[in-house]
């Protein structure tokens, strides 16, 4: 089974490779359109034009393509302008990814030429005409095209980021258009004397205290198959599909990874803010519906007893003197080969419920 963090880098990449793909494939299909069916070369260069093998290697090239601009995207260059506007990001890409481009559709005219050739190789007359065609309009117009696709990729990559992959796609497929019922589990984690530090440090300073302190997080949600489903100020909200957050205890693994990965920054921590941040979670599992809302403003909310019940948990943190709190209903559920053990500690009433939730301790 791939393991959670790369499955997530992979969907990216694939992204990448479809639509360049659709664009590819587009392309091919203009190019009959506006030659005709019954072109026997190619206007500009002269070189034999056979629509089959052109669809064939515009569409794979195009597939190699974006999975060859996701791989450098997602990988690498991501990494390099995370903190910059949209606008900076998309410019100094663009320049990078035009090397890119030239080279491609060099090696794509290159290789069409030689196997639309006769005799299966290209003559000297083949290559002037192939470098004349590279001066034309013709050849900087696919250019302009390649861009457009190119930057089509990368806008919609950070719109992903943006909004978040699942809430993306469940818009472009109205899944929730209609209500769903589901059940998920849910962690509320909280920053501990947050109100004190904000503070003592001035808001500036704190915002970038939670800025780095959840995108610490990222690779600990990644890992476990988590959703972010709420940023609220200083409390984080993280959910899973039932199945998935009970797969090798996901849903306890992520915040155990997120206090081993706070633990191994401590010391970045002290020296940008003079203070090593820690935190407290609840977690509890229920039915909750689903569905889209808005209309200036769109959304994917969850409703439920469970979203107020998993935040009463996480109150009692307070109470118990406990780093995170978890309920029986999804203690009892988790797999029997989980490593982490359990104290109970007692009962939270909840107003206009009639059975009490039992707690217990979560043992790291």
């Amino acid at each position: 089974m791939i393991h959670p963090k790369y499955g997530h880098y992979i969907r990216q990449i694939i992204v990448f490779a479809i639509i360049w793909l659709i664009f590819g494939t587009l392309y091919a299909l203009l190019e009959v359109g506006l030659l005709g069916s019954t072109t026997i070369a190619y206007p500009t260069t002269g070189i034999d034009y056979y629509f089959g093998n052109n669809i064939l290697y515009f569409s794979l090239g195009s597939l190699l393509m974006g999975a060859v601009q996701g791989s450098i995207e997602v990988l690498w260059l991501h990494k390099q302008f995370s903190d910059k506007p949209l606008w900076v990001k998309i410019l100094w890409k663009s320049l990078i990814y035009l090397f890119l481009i030239l080279l491609f559709l060099l090696v794509l005219t290159v290789v069409t030429s030689w196997v639309n050739a006769p005799s299966g190789s290209l003559d000297a007359s083949a290559t002037d005409r192939i470098q004349g065609f590279m001066g034309q309009f013709s050849f900087w117009s696919i250019v302009i095209y390649a861009g457009v696709t190119l930057n089509i990729a990368l806008i919609f990559s950070d719109i992903q980021e943006y909004i978040g992959r699942r809430l993306l796609y469940n818009f472009l497929l109205g899944r929730y258009h209609h209500p769903n019922q589901e059940c998920r589990i849910f962690m509320f984690l909280d920053m501990k004397s947050s109100t004190t530090i904000a503070e003592n440090m001035g808001h500036a300073q704190y915002f970038q205290l939670i800025k780095t302190y959840y995108a610490n997080m990222t690779d600990a949600i990644l890992e476990t198959a988590g959703e972010i489903y709420q940023y609220v100020g200083d409390e984080i909200v993280i959910s899973w599909p039932e199945k998935k957050g009970l797969y090798k205890s996901n849903c306890i693994q992520c915040f155990y990874k997120i206090e081993k990965d706070l633990y191994r920054n401590r010391q970045k921590y002290m020296e940008e803010f003079g203070i090593v941040p820690s935190f407290k979670a609840g977690f509890h599992i229920g039915e909750v519906t689903t569905g889209e809302i808005g209309i200036i403003k769109k959304d994917i909310i969850y409703t439920g007893d469970v979203l107020n019940t998993t935040a009463r948990i996480q109150a009692q943190c307070n109470t118990y003197d406990a780093k995170a709190l978890i309920s029986e209903a999804l203690m009892n559920k988790l797999p029997a080969s989980s490593s982490f053990t359990f104290t109970k500690l007692g009962k939270l009433k909840l107003r206009g419920k009639k059975d009490d939730i039992l707690l217990y301790r979560i043992e790291l």
